[in-house]
C-alpha cells in the first residue's frame, strides 16, 4: 500500500481488529445479539430494541451501542470494547470523542459483509442539525450499494477505482483482482481508505489527485467509480459529491477518459447523473458521451426527479439547514439551462476492440435481479454473439425461450367473443424486461425449443402465412437480434 497515514498506527489497527474480532461486532454478530424485531429496527434507526437487548454490558454490547445505536457510554466500558487497542491512541485518531459525561462514536465504524468493516465520517442522519464538512468522508450509502451490485465480477488482473471515499468498492475489487489501486482527490478520504484496507488486511496503492490524474499513461481491467456526479453550477461546497464541473460534464468527462484507462476486453462502471433538457432526448444527448471512443457501451436509466426533489435530496443530504436562498438559487440554475429533471444511472464500457461498438442508451426501471453485475456481463456476453453471427448468420443458430418466459394478454369481448388486443412477452427474472408482441413473433419465440436452426423454423412460418422464407428472414433478423439482446431468446451452444 502506498503510505497515507492511517487513522491509526499499524499496531492500533492490528489492537482494533483483535477487539472487533473478539467482540464478533460483525454483521452476524450484532444480528445474533440484537434478534430479529431490534435488528429490523436498527435498519429503520429505530434504535429502542436494541438498547434494551445490550443492556446488560460486553464488549459488544458496548460496540452497538456506541457504533450502531450513536450512544454516549461510560469511559471504562469503551476502554475494555476497544482493548488491545489503548483508549488514548482511539481517542487521539478520533475513532470515538468526548461527549457529556463519557465517549461516543467519532467515525462510522460499519461492520460490513462477512467479516468486513468500512470506516467513514459519521453521517448526517447520525448528527440532526450538525452540517458535514466539506471534506467529509462518505461510508456505504445507496449509491455505494448500486455500484457494488452492478459490478461485473469475473477476476481481473488489474482494477482501479476511481474516487475511492473511505475505500468500499476497493474492498470488492480485491475479491477479484490480484492488484488493486484506488484514488481520492481528499487527503482525508485516503487516510479512511488506507484504514479501511489495513483493518482488513488488504493492500492497496493509493494515489491522490484529482479523477484520473494520478493513473495517467496506465491501462486495467477494471476500472470502477462513484464520482461526485451532483448536477449544479461549478459549486464545490462538498468533494464526496460536487466534482467543480458544471452540469453533467463529469459523466461526459469519464467516458472520454475511459479508452485510455482500459486494457484490451477491460470494463469500466461507474454511477452517472444526466440532465434530461427541454426539447432534447436525453439518450440522445448521453449517447453523445461515448461517440469515437471506440467503446461498447450499455447506459441504463434507473431514476428520475424533477429539479425541486433533486435540490431539496442533496441539500439534506449534507445536513444543512433550511436556506430558500440556496435551494432557489440552485433551481434559478436549473431553470436558466432548461433543466426539466436529472436522471441517475449506470454507465458500463467495454474496450473490446471493434470497428462497430454497439452503443445502447435505455431506461431500466423495473426492479432487475440481483446482482445487476451478472446482467451486465451476460450483456456485453450476448453483443459479442450477436457480432459473431453477424446479420443473417444470427438466423443459423439454435434459440430457446428464457426460463419461466410469460405471456400476458390483453382482450376485449364482442359479439364474436373475445379479441386480443395486445400481447406482452414477460421475463419473470433477470433484467424482468417486457416486449409488446405480434402473432407472428409470438409464434416464432414459441417454436425456439433449441432443436431447430431458426432459419428452418422461419421455413415453416413462411409457408403457415403464405409469404417467402427470404421475406420473413429479412423482417425477422432485427427482431431475433434484439430478442436475444434483452435476454428473451438464448442461444444454445451446446
Amino acid at each position: 500500500m502506498d503510505r497515507y497515514d492511517m487513522l491509526l498506527s499499524p499496531a492500533g489497527v492490528d489492537a482494533l481488529r483483535t477487539a472487533l474480532t473478539d467482540a464478533d461486532f460483525t454483521a452476524n454478530g450484532i444480528a445474533g445479539r440484537l434478534g430479529p424485531q431490534a435488528t429490523g429496527g436498527v435498519a429503520r434507526n429505530d434504535f429502542r430494541a436494541a438498547l434494551r437487548a445490550t443492556e446488560e454490558r460486553d464488549p459488544l454490547a458496548t460496540l452497538i451501542r456506541v457504533f450502531v445505536c450513536d450512544q454516549t457510554e461510560p469511559e471504562s466500558a469503551v476502554a475494555a470494547a476497544l482493548a488491545p487497542l489503548d483508549l488514548a491512541e482511539a481517542v487521539a485518531a478520533g475513532l470515538v470523542e468526548p461527549y457529556g459525561d463519557g465517549l461516543r462514536a467519532g467515525v462510522d465504524l460499519e461492520p460490513y459483509g462477512d467479516a468486513w468493516w468500512v470506516l467513514a465520517d459519521v453521517p448526517a442522519s447520525a448528527r440532526p442539525g450538525r452540517p458535514l464538512p466539506s471534506e467529509h468522508v462518505l461510508g456505504i450509502g445507496g449509491a455505494t450499494q448500486t455500484l457494488i451490485g452492478a459490478t461485473v465480477r469475473r477476476p481481473v488482473d488489474t482494477a482501479l477505482d476511481l474516487g475511492t471515499g473511505s475505500g468500499v468498492q476497493a474492498l470488492h475489487l480485491a475479491t477479484r483482482a490480484r492488484r488493486v489501486t484506488a484514488t481520492d482527490v481528499s487527503e482525508r478520504a485516503l487516510r479512511f481508505a488506507a484504514t479501511t484496507a489495513a483493518l482488513n488486511g488488504q493492500d492497496w496503492e493509493l494515489l491522490r489527485g484529482d479523477l484520473v490524474a494520478p493513473v495517467a499513461g496506465r491501462r486495467f481491467d477494471l476500472v470502477v467509480s462513484n464520482p461526485p456526479f451532483v448536477v449544479g453550477p461549478g459549486t464545490t461546497t462538498h468533494v464526496y459529491r460536487d466534482s467543480g464541473r458544471v452540469g453533467d460534464a463529469i459523466g461526459a468527462e469519464l467516458a472520454a477518459a475511459a479508452p485510455g484507462l482500459l486494457t484490451e476486453g477491460g470494463t469500466m462502471q461507474y454511477l452517472a447523473n444526466w440532465v434530461h433538457v427541454a426539447g432534447e432526448d436525453w439518450a440522445e444527448r448521453v449517447t453523445g458521451w461515448f461517440a469515437g471512443t471506440g467503446l461498447d457501451a450499455w447506459v441504463i436509466q434507473r431514476e428520475v426527479a424533477d429539479p425541486m426533489a433533486y435540490v431539496n435530496l442533496w441539500l439534506a443530504d449534507v445536513g444543512e439547514a433550511v436556506d430558500p436562498q440556496r435551494a432557489a438559487a440552485w433551481l434559478d440554475w436549473f431553470d436558466a439551462h432548461k433543466i426539466e429533471a436529472v436522471g441517475f444511472g449506470i454507465v458500463s464500457l467495454r474496450r473490446g476492440g471493434h470497428a462497430d461498438p454497439v452503443l445502447r442508451v435505455e431506461d431500466l426501471r423495473q426492479r432487475v435481479e440481483a446482482p445487476l453485475g451478472d446482467q451486465v456481463a451476460a450483456w456485453f456476453d450476448r453483443q459479442d454473439f450477436l457480432r459473431a453471427r453477424g446479420g443473417d448468420g444470427v438466423l443459423d443458430a439454435r434459440y430457446r425461450a428464457a426460463p419461466g418466459l410469460q405471456l400476458r394478454q390483453e382482450a376485449t369481448i364482442g359479439d364474436e367473443g373475445w379479441a386480443v388486443d395486445r400481447q406482452v412477452l414477460t421475463m419473470p427474472h433477470g433484467l424482468r424486461w417486457s416486449e409488446e408482441i405480434d402473432p407472428l413473433v409470438l409464434a416464432l419465440v414459441g417454436g425456439c425449443d433449441g432443436r431447430l436452426p431458426l432459419r428452418d423454423q422461419l421455413a415453416l412460418l413462411a409457408a403457415a402465412h403464405d409469404v417467402t422464407t427470404d421475406e420473413l428472414a429479412e423482417a425477422a433478423g432485427p427482431i431475433v437480434a434484439h430478442l436475444v439482446e434483452r435476454g428473451i431468446v438464448e442461444p444454445v451452444t451446446d
